[in-house]
């Protein structure tokens, strides 16, 4: 019994009819401390507190209160050396109603739930910052146009109007982002795929990114392209994402090309960005498609990877880094010409 309960990654403890501790296994032991011990009255053995300084059975009284209650719901609680975990109870029952035959609780790190907080403050803090400057941008022009009106001439009126529809874009653009990332986090990104010209979207997508840039971005279209099976709108958002990223983070040529797959196990097409940038060192590419990754001081939210990550393998595609002849990298995407999802 004590080998199979220590093979359980969370901590647990059992306590007979009276409230003495039965068994306790190994990730109890390393979590609790000394005082979970078997023999030990429940109270003694669990010494968890709240902020407040109560206890976990005085607080919980599993012995004791409706003679109905089957469990205790999740809850905070801080060890003796100030961590906190979280633990969850079964209450053991002959019958219903009847007398407690046994109480189980479990036990386990919160260093999760700590991790899980860190991010949303992270994003929480990311959307304030993103949606500080064109906000600022959008008060300042629509405040000065109100206030002056009459004194401005056409063309400065012009020009105040279209830095507050480029501002507006941009958020919009950011909602657009944190929208995707929540489906996607909750497995929910919807998808209407159907057989697509990849050629038209990466045409569009680099020549509208090349209206709003004085550097120099390549297109390189091998002959004979299958279609792929993809969301138009999505592979388009994969396409702007990653020759964005390649402006962001390269200082030279951006170099975009398509080419039929070769040597995979299905048909699809071979989309690659190369940038002329520091690169990514190959250690750090396992990070790159995670939420808040940067790779740089150049701005951004850090989810634009994040999203195309989510984006390529919501349509049963691939994606992969590796170092480009100029020195930056290189992204290959592996879309497939049929359903893969």
């Amino acid at each position: 019994m004590d080998d199979l309960l220590d093979r359980f990654p969370d901590g647990l403890l059992l306590a007979d009819e009276v409230g003495v501790v039965t068994h306790v296994n190994a990730a109890a032991r390393r979590l609790l401390g000394a005082t979970a011990v078997v023999g030990r009255p429940l109270d003694e053995a669990l010494a968890l507190q709240d902020t407040e300084g109560c206890e976990w059975v005085a607080s919980n009284t599993p012995y004791a209160g409706l003679a109905s209650r089957t469990g205790v719901p999740e809850q905070s609680w801080l060890t003796a050396d100030g961590a906190e975990v979280l633990t969850t109870a079964r209450i053991d029952r002959d019958r219903r109603g009847g007398p407690v035959r046994s109480v189980a609780v479990v036990v386990r790190s919160g260093r999760g739930r700590e991790r899980l907080d860190r991010d949303r403050s992270d994003l929480v803090a990311t959307v304030a910052h993103e949606l500080r400057s064109p906000l600022t941008g959008v008060k300042g022009f629509v405040g000065t146009l109100l206030r002056r009106w009459d004194s401005l001439n056409d063309e400065q009126k012009k020009l105040m109007l279209t830095t507050v529809h480029v501002d507006a874009e941009r958020l919009t653009r950011l909602i657009t982002e944190l929208l995707d990332v929540a489906r996607i986090d909750t497995g929910r990104l919807p998808l209407y795929p159907r057989e697509v010209d990849a050629t038209v979207i990466v045409e569009r997508v680099v020549s509208a990114a090349r209206t709003g840039t004085t550097r120099e971005i390549t297109l390189t279209v091998a002959d004979d392209l299958p279609q792929v099976h993809a969301d138009p709108d999505k592979l388009t958002q994969v396409v702007a994402n990653l020759v964005d990223n390649g402006l962001r983070h390269g200082d030279g040529t951006v170099a975009v090309s398509l080419a039929p797959l070769d040597g995979a196990p299905y048909d699809g097409v071979r989309m690659r960005v190369d940038d002329e940038g520091e690169g990514i060192e190959e250690a750090m590419r396992s990070r790159v498609f995670t939420k808040f990754w940067k790779g740089g001081v150049r701005g951004g939210t850090g989810l634009g990877m994040y999203i195309v990550g989510g984006l390529v393998h919501a349509h049963g595609g691939e994606i992969e880094i590796a170092d480009a002849p100029g020195g930056g990298a290189r992204i290959d995407v592996r879309w497939p010409s049929d359903d893969r999802r």
